[in-house]
């Protein structure tokens, strides 16, 4: 072989080849605008998303970029789902439950009293349907939806009065969203929904008595300790499933290879976002039970769970008789989780009520 002539041939070849690769980036550069219903700064949930945008920039040798924008810097907080599916926005990320005026089937995606917790959640979207079923029903919305992260389980939420008794909850005004939220209306509670970035505001000025949000790790960062000094263990989001959704059309268009990179780094950033909240929840947790903050952790009373117990199975049953999808999703559901519960019950329930622990809740 001539050498001198191969290694000419070969660098015509390599210089094709960047020039080929070069062109297609250079043709195929794009930008998505993604909204968020919190604020970007948001710990966890705001640090999530940048680093999904900064992992598709990788993956997409810099083609392909996501320009993120927080609560009501575009559009409001919970005006993304709308906006989004006009193609106002490229994608937005937020939480399913949200939208259940939309379609009641869509609070099932994000979680359930006394439901799914994480990895029994991640099981159904990935091998028991759940992403299909979720997939198919927010097309006729004009959207596609990725998993967004999960919180894991959610904590009850900041009290200014204990809660001594289920007479204690009546006519109380909670901020808590989705089916926890109908759940709560039958235990006698007012709920309303108010976006994160008000909810201080409204706990401090007394428009709202309690308020829910996620865990510790947030919840602090929110301060809301200061004006609420009575933190509630929780049953209503046992496993809490966000969601990164986009446009479905402005998505089709765009080339396979940049489809496959959102869709992988959207998974990233769910794995990711789940484990950075175990490790930030802990240490939020030990400042919460050193006394820094002035707080009683408490549990609810006895017969509010039991109450609780008993309305989440009415409501689910009311849903699914008023709504075809509802009952199609929650249907899907019933065939996934009591197999997986009993192995939740048996591979991890069993260690952690033997596993050594010296904790106790406060007298409330």
């Amino acid at each position: 072989m001539d050498r001198r002539k191969f290694l000419k041939t070969a660098g015509i070849g390599a210089v094709a080849t960047t020039a080929f690769t070069t062109n297609l980036y250079a043709k195929t550069r794009k930008t998505l605008k993604v909204c968020l219903s919190w604020p970007k700064t948001l710990p966890i949930m705001g640090e999530g998303i940048f680093f999904f945008a900064n992992r598709v920039k990788e993956l997409s040798g810099g083609a392909l970029k996501i320009k993120v924008y927080g609560a009501n810097e575009l559009v409001p907080a919970l005006g993304v789902f709308d906006a989004c599916s006009k193609g106002l926005i490229d994608g937005f990320h937020s939480g399913p439950y949200y939208w259940k005026g939309k379609n009641p089937a869509f609070s099932l995606f994000t979680a359930y009293p006394f439901g799914m917790v994480a990895d029994e959640m991640q099981g159904w979207l990935d091998f028991a349907g759940g992403m299909e079923l979720w997939r198919e029903l927010y097309a006729k919305y004009n959207l596609i939806p990725f998993k967004g992260g999960n919180t894991g389980n959610q904590m009850g939420g900041w009290f200014r009065k204990p809660i001594k008794s289920l007479a204690d909850m009546k006519g109380l005004k909670i901020r808590i969203p989705g089916l926890g939220g109908e759940v709560m209306a039958a235990l006698g509670v007012k709920p309303v929904n108010i976006p994160g970035g008000e909810l201080y505001t409204a706990l401090e000025r007394g428009v709202i008595d309690a308020t829910e949000w996620v865990g510790p790790a947030l919840d602090t960062k929110m301060g809301f300790y200061k004006v609420a000094k009575y933190y509630y263990s929780g049953w209503h989001e046992p496993g809490t499933n966000l969601e990164l959704t986009f446009n479905k059309k402005k998505f089709e268009r765009l080339p396979k290879e940049f489809q496959a990179i959102i869709e992988t780094a959207a998974n990233e950033m769910n794995a990711r976002m789940l484990a950075q909240f175990q490790y930030e929840n802990g240490k939020a947790l030990k400042k919460i039970m050193s006394g820094e903050y002035g707080v009683k952790l408490c549990e609810f009373p006895a017969d509010v769970n039991e109450a609780a117990k008993k309305a989440i199975k009415k409501i689910l049953e009311e849903n699914a008789n008023k709504s075809k999808d509802f009952a199609r999703v929650y249907e899907n559901i019933q065939s996934y989780f009591p197999d997986t519960r009993k192995w939740t019950d048996v591979g991890m329930k069993w260690f952690l009520d033997t596993r050594d622990t010296d904790f106790k809740y406060d007298k409330c």
